[in-house]
C-alpha cells in the first residue's frame, strides 16, 4: 500500500470512528423556535466593566457555545474573548462545570444535566479588550457581550436584548425598542446577525438630529454622544451636509437597504478612534470637539460617508466569502480591495458632493492617498496589492508596529481608491461618456429594498457587472493591478481625469490630515506629536541616517525637538550644504543621526493637465436635486 493510501485509509476509518461518537452522544441545542434571554447591565460602564446575564433553552446532552470570533467589518479572528471574565454556568438548580477547547480559545464545552431546559450564564466584560466607556458615555457592540450555541446559523437563533443604563443616560441605536422602563431600554426579538449588527451607543450628553432629507421616505438621523455637553453642538452648516450626504447615497445607488438608518457617533478623546460598519448604523468616533474645531468638515467626511457606503458595499454586497454563516467559520479577505478599496472611493467621493469636503480639500485627499503610494510605499515592490487583502487575517495584513512603507498594511484601501478611480475613468471612456461610476453602482448595489440582507459576489460575478455598464477586460485589468510590483505611482485615473501629482512646498489643505506632513516626502520621516518614530521609510534620508521605527527624536540641529523647529531646519537645509543633526533615543541609548538633505519641504498636491478634460469636476458634482 502506497504511503498516500495508507494515510487515506487511516483518515477515513478515524472519520467514521468520530462520526459514530457523534451520533451516540446527545446534543444540547437551543430549543428550535425559542428565545436566547440576553442582559447587559451597564451602570458600571464608567469602570470599564460590564455585566451579563444569558439564558438559553436547551435539552440534556453535550453543548458547545461560542464566543463570537469572526467579527463583520473587522475582517480577522480578533472577537475580544480575553474581555470574559467570571464565567459561571447553571441549570436545573446546579453548576455546571465548562471547559474550553484545547485548539480554539472562543469555543466552550458543557454537559447540560437531565431535567435541564435553560442554561444560564453569568459573566463580567472587561477593558480593554471589552467595550469602550468613559465616565460620560460608552459604546456597546452587542458581540462582545455574548456567547451563542454551535449548531444553528446566526440568522436563525433569536436574542431578546435588555440594557441597564448608568440613570440619566440616554442611547442611540438601529435596534428596534420594545419598552422603556426607567434606565432600562428593552429591544424585541431580533436574530444574532443583527443584534451583532447593531451597536448602541449611551452618554450623559446626548443629541439627535434628523438627517432625513425632503422626500424621502426613509428615516435618517445622526446621534451624538460625547464627553461633554457643548461638544455636541453641530453646525447647521454641517447638518445640511450631512443631510446631503444622504440625499446623494440615494443619488448614487437608487435604492437602499435598510428599513431607516442611524448614524451613531461618539465624540471622545478617550475612545479608540475608527469607524465600523452596519448595515443600518454605524459604530463612529471621533475626537471630543470633532464637531466644534477646525477642519470639522474633513474629520467627519473622511469617516462618516465610508461607513455609510458600507451599507450597500459590504453589509448589502458582500465578497461570498465574507458571508460566512456564523462567527466561528473563518473568513476570506482576498476581495478586500473591493469592500473596502471601493467604498474608499466613493466615501470620499459623497463628502464632495454633499459639501463636506470642498473641490480643493477632495482633490488634496486623492494627492495624498497617491503620493504616500509612490516612493513613500517602497513595499510596493515586493508586495502586491492582493497579498495586502489576503493577509489581513494574519495580525491585520503585517502593518501594525511601524516599518508599513516596506511591510505594507491595510493598502487595499488607499491603493483601491486609485484603482476605483481608474475604473471610474475607463468606464467614461469606453462609452464615450455615455456611462459612469453611478450606473455601475446602481446595477450591482442596487435591486429591491427588502431591509438589510446579504447578496454575496465572487470575483467573476464583479467582473461581468462590470461588463454589463461597459465591456472591457476588465478581469486582466484587475489582476495586472492587483499582482504588480511596480513602484510607480498608481495615478493612471487622476492622469486619466486631467490631473497629476506635483510636490512644492505649500502645506495641504486638509486641516488635521497631513498623512506624515513634509516629513514623510522630504526626509523621509513619520513622526508623533511627540517625536516618536512611527515610520521610516526605506531609502529615505533619515533611515540612510539611521533612523528607524521606535527610535523617538528629541533634537534638532542641538535644540530640544519640537515638529516646527524640525520643520524649520528641513527649509533652511535647501539653501544650506549643512545637514541636518537629529538627537535620537534608541531603547535608552542616545545617538545622533546626520540626515543628508536639501530638498526642502515637499507636499502633494494636484495639478491639472489642461491638456485633458476634467473629469474629476464632473465626478464631484452633486447629483442629488437634477
Amino acid at each position: 500500500m502506497s504511503p498516500f493510501r495508507l494515510r487515506f485509509a487511516r483518515a477515513r476509518l478515524a472519520f467514521l470512528f468520530s462520526l459514530l461518537v457523534l451520533l451516540a452522544a446527545p446534543m444540547a441545542v437551543a430549543q428550535a423556535g425559542q428565545t436566547i434571554s440576553l442582559v447587559v447591565d451597564a451602570t458600571q460602564s464608567p469602570r470599564k466593566l460590564l455585566h451579563a446575564r444569558l439564558a438559553i433553552p436547551v435539552q440534556p446532552g453535550q453543548l458547545t457555545l461560542y464566543f463570537p470570533k469572526w467579527i463583520p467589518g473587522e475582517h480577522g479572528p480578533d472577537g475580544p474573548v480575553t474581555g470574559v471574565t467570571g464565567l459561571k454556568f447553571e441549570a436545573a438548580g446546579k453548576t455546571i462545570p465548562w471547559q474550553r477547547d484545547t485548539l480554539d480559545v472562543f469555543t466552550f464545552h458543557l454537559d447540560i444535566p437531565a431535567g435541564a431546559t435553560q442554561l444560564v450564564a453569568n459573566y463580567d466584560v472587561i477593558e480593554p479588550e471589552g467595550f469602550s466607556a468613559t465616565d460620560k458615555l460608552m459604546v456597546l457592540e452587542w458581540n462582545e457581550a455574548l456567547l451563542y450555541p454551535a449548531g444553528t446559523p446566526a440568522a436563525q437563533l433569536m436574542y431578546q436584548a435588555r440594557l441597564v443604563l448608568p440613570q440619566g443616560w440616554k442611547y442611540g441605536t438601529a435596534l428596534p425598542v420594545a419598552e422603556e422602563s426607567g434606565n432600562q431600554v428593552s429591544f424585541r426579538p431580533i436574530s444574532l446577525d443583527m443584534l451583532v449588527d447593531s451597536p448602541v451607543i449611551a452618554g450623559q450628553y446626548y443629541r439627535a438630529i434628523d438627517l432625513t432629507p425632503p422626500g424621502e421616505p426613509m428615516h435618517h438621523e445622526i446621534d451624538l454622544v460625547a464627553d461633554a455637553e457643548d461638544d455636541l453642538a453641530m453646525s447647521p452648516e454641517m447638518q445640511k451636509e450631512l443631510t446631503n450626504l444622504v440625499a446623494e447615497s440615494g443619488k448614487l445607488f437608487g435604492t437602499r437597504h435598510y428599513r431607516y438608518y442611524h448614524f451613531l457617533l461618539t465624540l471622545s478623546d478617550h475612545v479608540a478612534h475608527f469607524g465600523l460598519e452596519h448595515h443600518e448604523s454605524n459604530d463612529s468616533r471621533l475626537p471630543e470637539r470633532a464637531l466644534i474645531g477646525p477642519g470639522a468638515g474633513v474629520m467627519v467626511g473622511s469617516l462618516l460617508p465610508h461607513e455609510f457606503v458600507h451599507s450597500w458595499n459590504g453589509k448589502f454586497r458582500r465578497p461570498a466569502d465574507l458571508a460566512t454563516p456564523d462567527f466561528e467559520k473563518p473568513m476570506q479577505d482576498d476581495l478586500l480591495w473591493v469592500y473596502e478599496g471601493l467604498t474608499e472611493y466613493l466615501g470620499p467621493l459623497l463628502a464632495a458632493r454633499s459639501g463636506l469636503f470642498t473641490p480643493e480639500q477632495y482633490r488634496e485627499f486623492l494627492a495624498n492617498a497617491a503620493a504616500m503610494l509612490g516612493p513613500g510605499r517602497p513595499g510596493r515592490t515586493w508586495r502586491p496589492l492582493q497579498d495586502t487583502a489576503t493577509a489581513v487575517i494574519g495580525s491585520g495584513g503585517f502593518g501594525g508596529g511601524g516599518w508599513t512603507n516596506w511591510r505594507r498594511g491595510t493598502d487595499y484601501y488607499d491603493e483601491g481608491d486609485m484603482l476605483w478611480l481608474e475604473v471610474a475613468t475607463i468606464i467614461h471612456s469606453v462609452t464615450n461618456g455615455q456611462k459612469s461610476i453611478d450606473d455601475f453602482c446602481h446595477a450591482f448595489h442596487g435591486g429591491t429594498n427588502n431591509g438589510a440582507e446579504v447578496k454575496p459576489y465572487t470575483f467573476d460575478e464583479l467582473v461581468d457587472a462590470l461588463n454589463q455598464v461597459a465591456p472591457y477586460d476588465w478581469a486582466t485589468f484587475f489582476h495586472k493591478h492587483l499582482e504588480s510590483t511596480s513602484p510607480a505611482t498608481p495615478d493612471a485615473g487622476l492622469v486619466n481625469a486631467g490631473w497629476k501629482v506635483e510636490f512644492n512646498d505649500k502645506h495641504s489643505a486638509l486641516p488635521g490630515r497631513h498623512f506624515g506632513g513634509g516629513d514623510v516626502y522630504s526626509i523621509g520621516l513619520q513622526l508623533g506629536e511627540d517625536g516618536r518614530v512611527a515610520d521610516s521609510v526605506v531609502g529615505g534620508a533619515a533611515f540612510e541616517a539611521g533612523i528607524s521605527p521606535g527610535m523617538k527624536v528629541v533634537g534638532v540641529n542641538g535644540r530640544v525637538y519640537t515638529s516646527d523647529l524640525l520643520e524649520d531646519a528641513i527649509k533652511a537645509a535647501k539653501d544650506s550644504t549643512a545637514p541636518i543633526t537629529l538627537l535620537v533615543v534608541d531603547d535608552d541609548y542616545y545617538r545622533t543621526a546626520t540626515v543628508d538633505y536639501h530638498g526642502g519641504e515637499r507636499f502633494p498636491h494636484l495639478v491639472r493637465d489642461e491638456s485633458k478634460p476634467d473629469y474629476l469636476a464632473d465626478l464631484m458634482k452633486a447629483r442629488a436635486g437634477q
